[in-house]
């Protein structure tokens, strides 16, 4: 079945790697996809690092002809150049590290908005199973912090790497030219420099991906409780100090991640100034010897001095490179780790179109299970990033998308199943009325139509075709639904209400607010249409909102209606206006509707009655009333009376 198939790349992201070698050739291969397109202007940032180093180099020469020749032979007039040249140096760098920075940054932003876009794009493909079983403060995560982190990857440490590379090779040609004896003595510690690197890479690694996970607890905390709804539960309740001190918590561990971050780092850059410093007073020592007996000018031993500055700067910053370059990636491991979760509903090749359908539905031994279960039960966990435990793996070969199921387990026992053996049809244009009492998996069945959820097993049909045929496009298309909880945009009532159809004529939102009853209500709004609607539509009425998606189905206007027809606890008045709203919106569809009222379940041409996941009983009214079943049953204590 498919939390079989899903068991395969979960175990997979949950296994040890060790082969760390490989892992970064892979993820820079995959860095490099994204890069491809831009490879013009990295050709021009590459120039203008070799041009600006170059230039960079030049101050030492002319403080060694100054000194050496230009000031004992009193040139003036080649003083007046060495001046001038000492100008237009800096300025010329500084003028090509200008166009290096812009094409830099362009293919950094353009880098990281890619990845961002498909990172987004994936999001959207991933199944409801994927968003109830992850906390929206973690997607947050990896959207926002996550891709930032990989901006500057790209945009600092990868130009880094290269800049300081190029600095390193054309100051020891210059050195080799001066003296091969000094240059031999300058390189001699290069070693050193490797020592403490190899220690600190690893252990900043690891605190960068704890840090990372502490920044997406805190973002978790932050989404849940600062929000309408989150801000609400806490005044309820009380709870606006316990959830501060947690928040605390939270925020401090952050901050001293921190902490110890930027104390391993500071450790490391001494280390490598003592390095540096040991090498300066070697070649000084050395080269002092040399002037003293004749063999080097003063101007020499200067600009040699100048040069190891250029020598060792840049090397340990390409030895602090490694600690850079391996904690930067980490980012990168993230935003990769959740490209390579396969989609679990996906469209299918040589997908179908319902071109015109009628709306007949059938399900066929249909089985649910959410995958919650345990081992024994050959389910494997659900999906989500807090399940992600392990450094990124490479290999994409490895993860394997398994969008098919297969049979489930007969020996399960039947509680194990949400939806259990689901066999029916809805004829084209039919009401079909799903009755039973709360958990029975009314709501489940529901979300099956739309491939909300795929089945464990067994087969659903419009029109005679499988919907795992038929495109998701096309399937959006076709349904139309009304949830029992609305769910509004913070923006303005008429950008809900056309986001079911956005090419939608004033006309057409006129009639489907009048449909729904919402004219009178839009009158009365100081901005009308243009009223802004608050966070998930708080500033609304439950019966408000329920009327707002209603009009939202009438302008998508679908074949297949599915309706969670949640009235309960509203007003008489707008329950009746939603009722009155509801009536006109079932004629020439085909519509499955989660019934709570009497008059729906009189109106249905065929109810549905489903307990622990399955159908126990079906017919007309008068046929299950005379039965003493089920139906019978919730008929005389919940329904009787309500009309």
């Amino acid at each position: 079945m498919f939390h079989r198939g899903m068991g395969g790349w979960w175990q997979y992201l949950s296994a040890e790697d060790s082969n760390e070698s490989n892992i970064d050739r892979h993820l820079l291969q995959r860095v490099w996809q994204y890069a491809r397109p831009y490879q013009g202007r990295i050709t021009i940032i590459l120039l203008a690092i070799s041009l600006s180093v170059l230039l960079g180099l030049l101050p030492p020469l002319i403080y060694r002809r100054l000194i050496d020749t230009t000031l004992p032979n009193k040139d003036y007039t080649e003083l007046n150049l060495l001046a001038l040249g000492m100008i237009a140096v800096p300025i010329s760098s500084g003028i090509i590290q200008v166009v290096q920075r812009y094409h830099s940054s362009t293919v950094g932003e353009g880098l990281i908005r890619d990845l961002r876009q498909t990172l987004y794009g994936h999001m959207q493909q991933m199944s409801l199973r994927f968003f109830t079983n992850t906390k929206t403060g973690e997607i947050m995560a990896r959207l926002n912090n996550d891709v930032v982190g990989a901006q500057r990857a790209v945009t600092g440490t990868l130009i880094s790497i290269i800049t300081n590379t190029t600095r390193v090779i054309f100051t020891l040609s210059i050195m080799l030219s001066l003296n091969w004896q000094l240059t031999i003595i300058s390189i001699a510690i290069l070693p050193l420099f490797l020592v403490p690197a190899r220690k600190v890479a690893d252990r900043l690694r690891d605190i960068t991906r704890q840090s990372f996970d502490l920044n997406a607890d805190m973002n978790i905390l932050m989404n849940e409780t600062l929000n309408v709804s989150g801000v609400l539960l806490m005044k309820l309740f009380g709870r606006q100090s316990d959830t501060y001190n947690k928040f605390k918590r939270r925020s401090t561990a952050v901050a001293d991640i921190g902490v110890r971050s930027a104390v391993i780092g500071r450790w490391f850059f001494m280390a490598l100034g003592a390095i540096s410093a040991t090498g300066t007073a070697l070649v000084f020592w050395y080269g002092g010897h040399l002037v003293l007996t004749g063999v080097f000018t003063i101007g020499t031993i200067i600009a040699f001095a100048a040069y190891l500055r250029d020598l060792y700067g840049p090397i340990s910053s390409l030895v602090n490179a490694r600690v850079d370059f391996t904690t930067s990636m980490v980012s990168f491991e993230r935003v990769f780790e959740v490209l390579d979760l396969p989609h679990e509903i996906c469209d299918p090749k040589n997908a179908h179109d319902l071109f015109r359908p009628d709306g007949q539905i059938r399900f066929d031994n249909v089985y649910f299970s959410y995958g919650t279960h345990s081992d024994s039960t050959g389910l494997s966990p659900s999906p989500s990033l807090s399940n992600i435990k392990r450094p990124y793996a490479r290999r994409s070969d490895m993860y394997a998308t398994n969008t098919h199921t297969n049979p489930p387990n007969k020996a399960i026992s039947e509680h194990s199943w949400i939806l259990n053996n689901i066999n029916f049809t809805i004829k084209a244009g039919q009401l079909a009325a799903l009755v039973g009492p709360s958990g029975a998996g009314k709501t489940t069945l529901t979300y099956l139509l739309p491939r909300l959820y795929d089945p464990t097993d067994g087969c659903i049909h419009i029109d005679g075709f499988d919907i795992k045929n038929v495109s998701l496009d096309s399937l959006s298309q076709t349904i139309g639904m009304v949830t029992q909880e609305t769910y509004l945009f913070h923006d303005t009532l008429e950008a809900n209400l056309i986001y079911a159809k956005p090419e939608a004529s004033s006309r057409e939102i006129t009639e489907a607010c009048t449909a729904a009853n919402l004219t009178e209500f839009i009158g009365a709004l100081p901005d009308g249409l243009a009223t802004i609607v608050g966070e998930r539509g708080y500033k609304l009425s439950g019966g408000e909102k329920q009327r707002v998606s209603i009009a939202r189905v009438i302008l998508k206007d679908p074949r297949i209606l599915i309706l969670d027809e949640a009235t309960s606890s509203l007003d008489s008045r707008s329950e009746s206006l939603i009722q009155s709203a509801l009536k006109p919106l079932f004629i020439g569809r085909t519509s499955l509707v989660i019934a709570h009222r009497l008059s729906t379940i009189l109106a249905a041409d065929i109810i549905l009655v489903i307990e622990n996941g399955a159908i126990v009983e079906k017919g007309s009214h008068q046929d299950l009333v005379v039965q003493n079943g089920l139906y019978s049953e919730l008929y005389n204590t919940q329904f009787h009376g309500r009309s």
